[in-house]
């Protein structure tokens, strides 16, 4: 028995790097995957075509969850399409870097909607349905700059580290309901953001990495796909860092 036959859920930001990773290792692992995409529209319907051949109920919908109104919705028609949500990955974001004295008040925004205001609209809306069937994981990316910050990073640190704030106290709200929320603070993970890096930053990274290496989307999945599943049962509120020893 595959560790997630017969789960429904959804992640969102997965058309490509960590999100990608996490749906098609849910659908490997028997859920039935509901995943959001924005801009990157080819690679959301690629996606789509691609979770067919695990032979559960995939389906993409190309939405904005750092709109309050756009996410309810979207749960609603996950609920309609697919009659459940057992779980919710809060995978989306983006970065605005910058030296805080350079940094806009738009760069600050967009980066706080996209990476902390999604989570609370999701959260919420799908907290719904979950307390209904009194049972869930909600499982929430944050980074390890939303533990220890990083220079020329104000924005995302503080939308990462909100993240982790909320996924406590919404832990400790919902625990009693048997919905759980986790969070994961990934390290240096190889994706395509990382790739066009020049190849000497990148050593120079992973020589501070305690394992020597950056991590894989896989990492992050297997992790993911642990808190998902009934393996984690007793695990609620906590953060688990996937940084090969960063922190």
């Amino acid at each position: 028995m595959k560790l997630l036959d017969g789960k429904t859920a959804l992640v969102t930001g997965a058309s490509k790097g960590i999100g990608k990773k996490i749906a098609e290792k849910f659908a490997e692992q028997g859920a039935n995957v509901a995943f959001t995409y924005l801009s990157s529209v080819e690679k959301g319907e690629a996606l789509e075509r691609e979770l067919q051949a695990y032979d559960t109920k995939i389906k993409g919908y190309r939405s904005d969850a750092s709109k309050f109104d756009e996410a309810e919705q979207l749960i609603n028609n996950i609920l309609q399409e697919f009659g459940a949500l057992d779980i919710v990955v809060n995978n989306a974001g983006i970065t605005k870097d910058g030296l805080l004295m350079r940094m806009t008040e738009q760069q600050w925004d967009e980066v706080i909607n996209v990476n902390l205001k999604s989570v609370f609209n999701v959260t919420k809306a799908a907290s719904k349905a979950m307390m209904k069937a009194r049972k869930g994981s909600i499982i929430n990316m944050s980074s390890v700059v939303g533990v220890q910050g990083n220079a020329g990073q104000a924005n995302y640190a503080a939308s990462k580290a909100g993240i982790i704030g909320f996924s406590k106290s919404v832990a400790k709200e919902l625990g009693s309901r048997n919905i759980r929320t986790n969070v994961i603070a990934p390290g240096f993970i190889r994706t395509e953001m990382t790739a066009i890096l020049d190849p000497k930053v990148v050593e120079g990274w992973e020589a501070n990495i305690p394992l020597k290496r950056a991590g894989e989307t896989e990492d992050v999945a297997n992790a993911c796909l642990f808190l998902a599943s009934d393996l984690s049962s007793y695990i609620n509120g906590q953060v688990i860092s996937v940084c090969g020893g960063m922190l």
